[in-house]
């Protein structure tokens, strides 16, 4: 009786939403044809929250800007920051309600600092040039912080998930390669072409690497491990040769430098070197070079080797600060960023205002073929003056102390940590931040989805592994018999 009624309510409702979608459509209404799709989102918010996360990892690849579309001129990705903004609502009215995620993880080191980096881009709001810009940058932190860092890591207690929050971004992110290297090839590979061809799905050919060379050394891990059939190493052998393929095609020389870097610590990693003695040999490079930077400079402006499609000479390229129009304009906007931060230096100007305020910071000797003095002309292009200039000193600080901590942690986690397998990811993901931590010198993109949910999403692993996975599983296996 009672499953006759349930199929009588199902026909009854099915009819009805049947019959309101037509009348919809007659008036060329066609939103309300996403009536269902809405339905399941809200039951997956409030019943597998850990399902949906995934879900929108999964959508993150081929996410769509409505702005670069002309869509509403909202510069939104759909559908995942709808989606994170969703999620984050949710889990304020989760923790009104006493509702909460592991204790652990609001109380880890790694969290204070996200509270502090979160705290000063509030504060700096109130002060900021265009209060509306960097409250709406504000908001954009807080849905891919919230979401992709301490929902993260709650859901990545169990290590599956994080396996799958790794496979659900790569496989798509295959797609995308692969729809790149194709439309690419119609144009012979040519560099100027590999500028735009990923669109549009990345706005650019530097974004689109540095999401290539964060999930390269994660590809790798995952394709070494033990436990895998097959079919599986042989799937994952094919998408590491296609990424690969993606990375030099991408002709982004940021992220060809920040994967030569990623390597050279991983040995380091693996030869057991203290991170303390890595961070004093960088220093002691560092005061070299600034001690030495006029000569260095003579050097590098003898470099004429403009960009180029062999690959060879685009790497030479890197170096050259006389006539590469790519290298000058991110040093014009270098330059800007540290002119706004002479002015304010304690404050900044205001978290995400940089691109509305430093056109008349440049210098007439400084601008290129491609400077402009419009808002649609990008950032500082790095993730640390873009805070100096926006946050002034403490946003700065924050970041780096960010980036050194996490460097000092995934170095002592590595160690502490005896499972193959979970030593294995816990190097790869760190390999995968450093990376971005390395390309961040030269662009910044965390104002993005396509980069900021792996960025914070593997901040969210190690985390996770730090709490609940450090112990080796026999280990902890032999524990749980003895008791």
């Amino acid at each position: 009786m009672e499953l006759t009624r349930q199929i009588r309510w199902s026909v009854i409702l099915g009819a009805l939403f049947i019959l309101a979608n037509a009348v919809a459509l007659y008036f060329e209404q066609y939103y309300f044809m996403a009536l269902p799709l809405g339905l399941l989102v809200i039951w997956a918010a409030l019943f597998r929250l850990d399902k949906l996360l995934l879900f929108v990892v999964m959508c993150t690849p081929v996410s769509l800007n409505l702005e670069q579309l002309e869509i509403g001129g909202v510069g939104f990705y759909l559908p995942t920051e709808p989606l994170l903004f969703g999620i984050l609502l949710l889990m304020v009215f989760r923790i009104m309600q006493g509702q909460s995620i592991d204790s652990r993880i609001w109380k880890h080191p790694l969290s204070y600092i996200i509270y502090a980096y979160v705290g000063w881009i509030a504060f700096t709001t109130v002060s900021s040039e265009y209060p509306v810009v960097s409250l709406k940058f504000l908001l954009a932190k807080l849905w891919f912080i919230v979401p992709m860092y301490f929902v993260a890591a709650h859901i990545f207690s169990n290590l599956r998930n994080i396996r799958q929050y790794q496979l659900l971004y790569i496989f798509p992110l295959l797609l995308v390669i692969i729809y790149t290297v194709i439309r690419h090839s119609t144009f012979g590979f040519d560099k100027d072409a590999g500028h735009w061809v990923m669109e549009p799905f990345y706005k650019d050919h530097t974004s689109y690497g540095a999401v290539l060379a964060m999930y390269f050394p994660v590809i790798v891990g995952l394709t070494i491990r033990k436990k895998l059939s097959p079919f599986v190493r042989t799937i994952l052998v094919i998408g590491t040769i296609i990424l690969a393929i993606g990375v030099v095609f991408s002709y982004t020389r940021a992220a060809w430098v920040s994967l030569a870097a990623a390597m050279v610590l991983m040995v380091a990693m693996m030869l057991k070197i203290r991170f303390r003695t890595i961070l004093f040999s960088f220093i002691a490079l560092a005061a070299f070079v600034w001690s030495t930077q006029d000569q260095l400079l003579i050097v590098m402006e003898k470099n004429k080797q403009d960009s180029s499609d062999n690959l060879a000479e685009h790497v030479e390229s890197i170096s050259n600060v006389s006539s590469d129009a790519s290298n000058l304009e991110r040093l014009n906007r270098w330059n800007c960023a540290l002119e706004m931060f002479y002015e304010r230096p304690i404050t900044g100007w205001g978290p995400g205002t940089y691109q509305f305020v430093y056109a008349p910071f440049q210098r007439f000797e400084d601008l290129t073929i491609i400077s402009t003095n419009n808002a649609d002309g990008g950032n500082a292009h790095s993730e640390y003056l873009g805070p100096l200039a926006e946050q002034g000193i403490p946003g700065s600080l924050i970041v780096l102390v960010l980036v050194l901590y996490t460097c000092f942690f995934s170095f002592r986690l590595y160690h502490e940590v005896h499972d193959r397998e979970i030593k294995i990811l816990v190097m790869t993901t760190f390999m995968g931040l450093f990376t971005y931590f390395v390309h961040g010198t030269l662009n910044n993109y965390l104002d993005t989805d396509k980069a900021s949910i792996p960025f914070w999403g593997f901040l969210a692993v190690l985390v996770a592994v730090d709490i609940f996975h450090k112990k080796n599983r026999a280990e902890a296996a032999t524990q749980a018999v003895s008791k």
